[in-house]
């Protein structure tokens, strides 16, 4: 397993990030916890959650998994990186009630202790925020990390779903402060979604942030998607492929890389590892053999050739301002 400090810190994790977003709702306690043993076995060691995970009226399940996964023991919690994030209310149904969702200083304070508990741990490594608040001044929400920080709660915040403004915003804030601010950022980004580029990955990097892509394949579009439906299984896609001009890239993007012997699903996670400013891609293996995939994608190798053929089918914007400005 490859390592990298996340961002400007000296934490360093793993390049792969395992997401455990389907722990609850599509993979049961048992497969969960050997999925996170044989990622823990192969070195990762940066694990991604959410306190709303679970979903619905299971919200907070998947935390709840890792918790009972540390509690087997064998140095698993001191093993792993733990990133949770916190924001959506955690009742069943909207709306919230008031003061029970969001930044505001209360929320994010209750927010940690519900979280700490259903993980059965006593610190989180990286708090999120798992989107922009806009009613909330940053003032007050470093005011709650700060304090956080001091009890020992959290060791680092950083951010997910936030415009590159909201980065350096919430970063000069924190300078004020003399508070650590932002590390990393948790963004869309992929292959076929490259909007990040324009400002939210040059922004990180100006600031310090590690970036951590989520949907790295695109909810399952660029791991073979067609080759999938011409099997005639089952894909998560087929609504996206009706897209003309997507299924055109998709199909293009696996003829390159059949033509070069290369799997798709582990072509996509290996260009992100190419990537400026990236930490390293989140993946949400449902089973063992996902998980084993998302692995040898770590030891792949990407040449100039197919590097150049997938610029040319999934172009990127562009640096701003020229990307929009001319």
């Amino acid at each position: 397993m490859k390592y990298t400090h996340l961002g400007r810190t000296g934490l360093q994790v793993s390049r792969l990030v395992l997401g455990t977003m389907n722990f609850g709702p599509h993979t049961d306690e048992a497969d969960s916890h050997a999925i996170m043993d044989a990622a823990l076995d192969a070195g990762v060691n940066f694990f991604d959650t959410a306190n709303v995970y679970g979903w619905g009226e299971n919200k907070g399940r998947t935390e709840k998994i890792l918790g009972s996964w540390f509690a087997k023991g064998g140095e698993r919690r001191d093993k792993v990186v733990l990133a949770t994030k916190g924001y959506g209310h955690m009742g069943a149904h909207p709306p919230a009630w008031p003061n029970h969702d969001k930044l505001s200083a209360v929320n994010i304070r209750r927010a940690v202790d519900a979280s700490l508990q259903r993980l059965g741990t006593d610190y989180i490594d990286l708090y999120q925020f798992h989107h922009v608040d806009r009613d909330t001044p940053w003032e007050e929400i470093w005011q709650a990390v700060d304090v956080l920080v001091q009890q020992g709660k959290i060791l680092y915040a950083g951010s997910s779903n936030h415009a590159g403004w909201n980065l350096a915003q919430a970063n000069e804030t924190a300078a004020r402060r003399g508070s650590l601010g932002l590390v990393s950022e948790q963004c869309l980004y992929n292959l076929a979604e490259r909007r990040a580029e324009m400002e939210v990955i040059p922004a990180a990097q100006a600031y310090g942030l590690g970036v951590i892509p989520w949907s790295p394949l695109s909810g399952g579009l660029l791991g073979g998607a067609i080759r999938k439906e011409r099997e005639g299984g089952s894909t998560r896609s087929a609504k996206a492929l009706e897209n003309t001009t997507l299924r055109e890239q998709v199909q293009a993007y696996e003829d390159l890389l059949a033509g070069h012997g290369v799997e798709p699903g582990e072509a996509g996670l290996a260009w992100l590892l190419t990537r400026p400013g990236v930490t390293g891609p989140i993946v949400g293996p449902r089973t063992r053999e996902q998980l084993d995939s998302a692995l040898r994608a770590m030891e792949l190798e990407l040449s100039t050739e197919v590097l150049a053929g997938l610029d040319e089918i999934f172009p990127g914007p562009g640096p701003s301002p020229e990307a929009f400005a001319w």
